[in-house]
């Protein structure tokens, strides 16, 4: 396939490491699918444990010496980077949408969000303190002082490529880490068109290094190798309670931001078209294949019936389609696979009497296509409820009272995002306090940026990603105790 960039250094068929772009040792490949059309758009590296090895030793004769640069330094190199994101932004988006399948709107706007990251840890960079104690005696001196972890492991999904990339990438290397990632064998050209954009900023060779291929090889080698010294993880809840268990024989770090089971509670007194819109985005968004994706919507039911057919007649608007096409608003799932998973869970619903009142299975455009759905009469036993849905479909339940919806609300191993609607201020309150969550939305359907911090509680995860506290992740401390003072 002929892919049409401004800019065609983005296109990349090799890994990239120690500043080179190579290519696997055994000289297999990988192909890259569009799930619009199930066409190839490329290949890339087929690597696995040597390759991997060879980074992270680049890796870690790299970082030493960008652990001594100045903070300035590094924030001035990020800085052009996220300019040359900025600048390459239409060409990024493109390769974004034929890769994942995201409308190319929802791919444009995703590679703003990513690059907000690396203009934000460009600046958080010259904003790591440390402190001083007050002494436990005259003639000592009590210092904290926070210095780079080392070299950092980032493994990061197929539902987010720039941003999932970026959002780890960028604290590391303003801490003065050097990361060796490993994307999504899915969608490998984002992170290796962003890659090649770091060189251009000038980024020194070794600090940023890209591997594609065996994934269950070079997990092991990322978890195994002590020069290794932290592991971030994005994706599923069981893989990251794999890779937590497979770094502790080293004692590595990990921050894991892992599955949700998002709750959206719309209360009697909500201002029901500002909670459709909140809906609309938060479920239907990336065809649904979001982590942070509401995936139980719960209503009160004196407002229920209105909800419902509000809901209905928004989401019967939503266009399903190739991304690269104007019209489209909501694009393919991942893989026909993922696109069965999500129609089976469809099935399972409404064999056990959920009613299907808009879509219902697989558009006629086949493939990875899944119509926008919208369930009714749905209930716990049925695993809409219980499991992360991944795809365009919206199971509606009801409840009576605020003890009711918290307690259904909660009702889960998952914690990462919730979302609400009231007018009730006392109930803000309340309600905000007693969900078991690490992100509340209030009145607001999308709630991720760069100044905020990004992350769960219970299974899915640990670690904050973004905002003051979203550097800390990459930085060790260390106590001074200087004596002989006096």
């Amino acid at each position: 396939m002929t892919l049409l960039l401004k800019n065609n250094s983005l296109i990349k068929s090799q890994i990239y490491s120690a500043g080179h772009w190579l290519d696997s040792v055994n000289s297999k490949t990988l192909d890259v699918v569009n799930p619009a059309t199930s066409e190839v758009i490329a290949t890339v590296p087929y690597c696995g444990a040597p390759e991997t090895r060879k980074m992270i030793d680049a890796a870690y004769q790299a970082q030493h010496s960008w652990a001594r640069a100045t903070a300035k330094h590094r924030s001035m190199i990020l800085r052009n980077w996220f300019n040359l994101i900025v600048r390459n932004k239409d060409d990024l988006a493109y390769l974004l949408t034929l890769e994942q399948g995201k409308p190319l709107a929802e791919a444009s706007a995703e590679l703003s969000y990513g690059a907000s990251y690396v203009e934000w840890f460009s600046e958080e960079a010259k904003r790591v303190y440390g402190d001083i104690i007050p002494q436990s005696s005259k003639d000592k001196r009590l210092v904290v002082i926070k210095q780079p972890i080392g070299v950092v492991a980032c493994i990061t999904p197929w539902n987010f490529p720039n941003a999932m990339l970026l959002r780890k990438v960028a604290p590391a290397l303003a801490a003065g880490c050097a990361v060796v990632c490993k994307p999504a064998n899915s969608t490998p050209l984002s992170a290796l068109a962003i890659a090649e954009l770091a060189e251009q900023a000038e980024l020194p060779p070794g600090l940023i290094n890209i591997v594609t291929g065996n994934t269950e090889e070079i997990g092991a080698e990322l978890t195994s190798n002590p020069l290794v010294r932290k592991l971030t993880f994005t994706g599923s809840t069981p893989v990251g309670k794999k890779l937590i268990a497979a770094c502790s024989g080293t004692v590595k770090r990990t921050s894991m931001e892992l599955g949700g089971n998002a709750p959206f509670i719309v209360f009697d007194d909500a201002d029901l078209e500002s909670a459709v819109k909140g809906a609309l985005v938060s479920k239907y968004r990336n065809a649904g294949q979001t982590c942070v994706c509401s995936n139980r919507l719960i209503v009160q039911g004196g407002i229920y019936d209105q909800f419902v057919e509000m809901l209905t007649n928004a989401v019967a608007k939503l266009v399903v389609g190739n991304g690269l096409e104007s019209t489209t608003t909501v694009g393919p799932l991942i893989n026909s696979s993922a696109a069965e998973d999500v129609c089976s869970m469809i099935d399972d619903a409404v064999s056990k009497g959920a009613q299907c009142i808009l879509g219902g299975g697989m558009s006629s455009l086949r493939g990875s296509f899944v119509e926008p759905t919208v369930l009714v009469n749905v209930t716990r036993e049925m695993r809409v409820f219980s499991e992360e849905i991944f795809g365009p479909v919206a199971p509606v339940f009801q409840f009576d009272t605020e003890d009711e919806v918290i307690e259904m609300a909660n009702d889960t191993e998952f914690g990462l995002a919730a979302y609400f609607y009231t007018k009730d201020y006392g109930r803000i309150w309340r309600v905000a306090e007693r969900l078991d969550y690490g992100i509340v939305g209030i009145n607001e359907g999308i709630i991720s940026n760069e100044m905020a911090p990004f992350g769960g509680v219970k299974e899915s995860g640990n670690g904050r990603e973004g905002s003051k506290y979203g550097i800390d992740d990459y930085l060790e401390i260390k106590y001074l105790c200087i004596g002989g003072i006096e």
